[in-house]
């Protein structure tokens, strides 16, 4: 990434970024615009390979990057085969939310075997999700019904997203678990003094 030093986290954030390997360059720069200069602190980086409802594979990344006054959410959809009968084609956002303005952190531990848990060792999975604002998004649509020959108005729907992030870490064993803890950790610390 352009304009990083080698004294602050980038460097583990670039190398977790090409060991995920989900676009890595394209990651890195649009993290780099976002980022704007700053360390990193933490980060967090997950990515996830779903199945539509046609069986077609799904790829995206979600990124959670923390500087010192920042955090910094991006997410990447690949879209297969949908530039052109030639290629693929990727939607990359960030969002840059100051630390002062996050209401949440929240994590939920999945742990197998209670009754055998014996302390400090990671969870099998955790989910980690940041909540930034008391808003939320909107999408409406107009509502359909199943009769095809139907001309009624069946007026709107739609869905509210709440600005949050949130990561599903497990695949990855104990080591990915704990590193999401303590990204966890460092964002919970920072933001109850922010």
């Amino acid at each position: 990434m352009r304009g990083m030093t080698q004294d602050d986290g980038r460097d583990g954030l670039i190398s977790r970024l090409h060991h995920v390997g989900y676009y890595p360059e394209l990651v890195a720069g649009v993290l780099d615009v976002t980022l704007a200069g700053e360390s990193v602190v933490a980060h967090l980086v997950q990515a996830e390979t779903e199945l539509d409802e046609e069986a077609e594979v799904f790829r995206h990344l979600t990124a959670l990057v923390m500087t010192p006054t920042r955090l910094v959410f991006a997410h990447v959809d690949e879209h297969a085969g949908e530039l052109d009968e030639h290629g693929n084609s990727a939607t990359a956002s960030t969002e840059a939310v100051l630390l002062r303005r996050i209401r949440s952190v929240g994590v939920s531990h999945v742990v197998v075997s209670p009754e055998k848990y014996t302390g400090p060792t990671p969870a099998d999975e955790v989910t980690v999700a940041v909540g930034w604002s008391a808003g939320a998004a909107v999408e409406l649509e107009p509502a359909t019904c199943i009769n095809p020959e139907c001309t009624a108005d069946h007026g709107l729907t739609g869905r509210v997203t709440p600005d949050r992030a949130m990561i599903r870490v497990s695949a990855e064993g104990k080591d990915a678990v704990r590193a999401a803890v303590d990204f966890a950790r460092t964002l919970s610390r920072a933001t109850s003094t922010a």
